[in-house]
C-alpha cells in the first residue's frame, strides 16, 4: 500500500525548493516527482531532525517515552550516549536502553560508553574496562565510542584508554569528544588521537580553533548548558562541520520543543536556512552511518511536514513510513516499563552533614555555580564558624553542598556552594552526573538530611523540603527515570521544579544545575562522594 504527499519540497543538497509528489511504500521513498502547482500555499516536506549528542537519561524517561514527546517536534532519531545509566548498572544498563528503544519506532542510536566511571575520583555503580567496550562495539546497535571524557588520558596516552579508541578505529565507528577549554597544540594532540567531535565548546575561539584542527563542533542548547548564543554565527561558514545537539533536557523542557526550536532560532539570527536543515539533519546521518533516510528515493521514509521554515511548526512526523506524530499529538503509546537499579544508601541523620571547622582557620574552597554553564568557578572564602562548626551563609549566598554514596556506606562528602540562592530548605537528586550518587544543596543540615532522605526511601529521585512541604519525583529506573508516561513525568518536574524555584533559587534550571555539580570533568570546582575536586589541576583537594 502506497502513499502519495503533495509538498514543497526541501531539496537541502541542491538548496532548491519545489512542489513535488513523495511516493512512499514498504517503509522507504519509492519516487519524488516535480509537478507544477499553483493552488494553495503547500507546506514543507524535509528530512526528521537528529539529536546529535543526548543522554536520554537526562529526560527522565525511558527511551521509549524521550521518542513519544520527541516526534511530536520533528526529531526522528538520537545520537545517544547511555553513559549516565551505565555508571549505574553497567552493561546491563546499556543493554536496558537498546531494548527499551526497540519498542518504539523510532531511531535511537546509541554508543559504548568510553569512560565508566568517568575519573578514578568518585564511586560509580560498576566499571567498563577496554574489552567490555570492544565487545559493545562490535554491536550494530552501536554506532560509536561515545565522549572520550578522560582527556589527560587521551595526551598521556593511558593505555586503557587507547585501548578504547583503538577498539572504535578497528570497529570504523567514529568517536566522540569531550574536552571543554582544551585549546592549541594539546586540543590538536586530542584530535590527533581519533577524536572528531566535541560539544563542549562554550566560546566561538575555542570552537574556531578545533575546527581548524578538523574536529567537528556539536552546538548544544540543553536545559542546564546554553552554548547557541555564543556559536551559532560560525554555521554559515562552517556547513559541513557543524550539528545541534542538547545533550541534557529535562522533561518540561522536552514538552515544548526540541531541535525544531534550534532550527527557528538559527532562521531568525540569519543563518540560511540550507545550513541549518545540513546542520539539524543531514551531518548527523553522514558523520555517524546512521540508518535514518534523507529524503532521497530509495532512504527510509523518516521525514517530517512543517507549516513553513520560519517557525517550523511541525504538522506531521514519519518514521520508516509510519505516521508516529500529527498536529501536536504523537501517535507512540505510553506502556509500563520494567525496573532496573542499583541503589544501596541508608537513611542519615542530620549530624552526619556537619561540617567540623577546619583546624587551620584556612579559606574555605566554595564552588560558584553559573546558570547556563556545567562549568564553575572555584572561591576562596573566610567562613565564621559556629559553635565549632562550619554553617550556611545566607547573607552572602554561600549553602551547604553534599554527595552521598548511593552504592556504599562511606563518609558523607561536604562542601559549600554559591548562586543557588535558597533561603530555606533544601534540594536534592540521584541525577548526579557521572556516578549518580546524592547530590544535595540547603540552607540547614535538617532540611538537607530530609531531602536525602526522601530520595534513598524511594531509591531515586528528586527532591524537594521546605519547614511546611516535602516533594519528590522518584525515579525508580536506575535512580535517573521514572516509570511512568512522559508526560505526567513532566507534570510533576514541572511542579518540583516551581517549589525549588519558591525557596529562592533563581538558576533556569536548578535540579539540572545541581545534577551537575558533582561532574568532575567540567571545571573548575566539583564535589564528588570523594570530597572536593579542582578540575584545573585534575586532582581531589580535600
Amino acid at each position: 500500500m502506497s502513499q502519495v504527499i503533495t509538498a514543497q519540497f526541501v531539496d537541502i543538497t541542491n538548496k532548491d525548493i519545489y512542489p513535488a509528489t513523495v511516493t512512499i511504500a514498504d517503509g522507504r521513498i519509492q519516487s519524488i516527482q516535480k509537478i507544477e502547482h499553483a493552488g494553495d500555499a503547500l507546506p514543507y516536506i524535509l528530512p526528521g531532525f537528529v539529536d546529535a549528542h543526548v543522554h536520554v537519561e537526562s529526560s527522565m524517561l525511558v527511551p521509549a517515552e524521550f521518542a513519544r514527546l520527541a516526534v511530536v517536534h520533528g526529531t526522528v532519531g538520537t545520537v545517544s550516549d547511555p553513559h549516565e545509566i551505565a555508571n549505574v548498572c553497567g552493561i546491563a544498563g546499556v543493554e536496558y536502553m537498546i531494548e527499551n528503544g526497540k519498542t518504539v519506532p523510532f531511531k535511537f542510536n546509541f554508543g559504548a560508553p568510553s569512560c565508566v566511571p568517568a575519573t578514578i575520583f568518585e564511586t560509580a555503580g560498576a566499571h567498563l574496562n577496554a574489552a567490555d567496550v570492544d565487545a559493545l562495539l562490535q554491536r550494530d546497535e552501536i554506532k560509536y565510542l561515545t565522549e572520550v571524557m578522560n582527556f589527560p588520558g587521551v595526551l598521556n596516552k593511558d593505555p586503557e584508554v587507547v585501548s578504547k579508541i583503538a577498539a572504535a578505529q578497528k570497529a570504523g565507528k567514529p568517536i566522540d569528544g569531550h574536552a571543554p577549554g582544551l585549546r592549541g597544540e594539546t586540543a590538536g594532540a586530542y584530535i590527533d588521537a581519533g577524536i572528531s567531535t566535541d560539544h563542549e565548546c562554550f566560546t566561538k575561539d575555542e570552537a574556531l580553533d578545533k575546527l581548524k584542527y578538523g574536529m567537528k563542533i556539536l552546538i548544544r542548547e540543553g536545559s542546564a548548558a546554553k552554548n547557541f548564543d555564543a556559536l551559532i554565527d560560525m554555521l554559515n561558514d562552517y556547513p559541513d562541520m557543524i550539528m545541534f545537539c542538547s545533550d541534557d533536557k529535562h522533561p518540561d523542557s522536552l514538552v515544548l520543543g526540541h531541535i525544531n526550536q534550534l532550527c527557528a532560532r538559527a532562521v531568525a539570527k540569519g543563518v540560511n536556512v540550507f545550513n541549518v536543515l545540513k546542520a539539524t539533519c543531514v551531518n548527523p546521518v553522514k558523520h555517524y552511518k546512521l540508518d535514518i533516510g534523507l529524503l532521497n528515493e530509495g532512504d527510509y521514509a523518516d521525514f517530517i511536514i512543517v507549516n513553513d521554515l520560519v517557525n517550523f511548526e511541525v504538522l506531521q512526523t514519519y518514521i520508516d513510513g509510519e505516521q508516529v506524530a500529527l498536529n501536536g499529538k504523537s501517535a507512540i503509546k505510553s506502556r509500563q516499563a520494567t525496573i532496573i537499579n542499583n541503589f544501596t544508601a541508608d537513611k542519615k541523620s542530620p549530624a552526619d552533614f556537619e561540617y567540623p571547622q577546619p583546624s587551620n582557620h584556612e579559606l574555605i574552597p566554595v564552588i560558584e555555580a553559573i546558570d547556563g554553564q556545567l562549568i564553575t568557578n572555584k572561591l576562596l572564602v573566610a567562613m565564621q564558624p559556629v559553635n565549632g562548626l562550619l554553617v550556611t551563609d545566607l547573607q552572602n549566598d554561600i549553602l551547604k553542598i553534599a554527595v552521598v554514596n548511593r552504592y556504599k556506606q562511606m563518609p558523607i562528602a561536604k562542601g559549600f556552594i554559591k548562586n543557588f540562592c535558597l533561603n530555606r530548605g533544601a534540594i536534592a537528586s540521584s541525577v548526579a552526573h557521572d556516578s549518580h550518587n546524592i547530590v544535595v544543596v540547603g540552607v540547614d543540615d535538617e532540611s538537607i538530611c530530609r531531602a536525602v532522605n526522601l530520595i534513598i526511601a524511594a531509591r531515586g529521585g528528586i527532591s524537594c523540603v521546605s519547614d511546611t512541604e516535602e516533594m519528590i519525583l522518584a525515579l525508580p529506573i536506575a535512580g535517573l527515570m521514572s516509570e511512568k508516561d512522559g508526560y505526567e513525568v513532566a507534570e510533576a518536574y514541572t511542579a518540583i521544579d516551581a517549589m525549588s524555584k519558591k525557596l529562592g533559587s533563581t538558576l533556569s534550571s536548578p535540579f539540572m544545575t545541581l545534577s551537575f555539580m558533582a561532574l568532575l570533568v567540567i571545571p573548575h570546582l566539583k564535589l564528588s562522594d570523594m570530597g572536593l575536586f579542582d578540575g584545573a589541576e585534575f586532582k581531589l583537594i580535600s
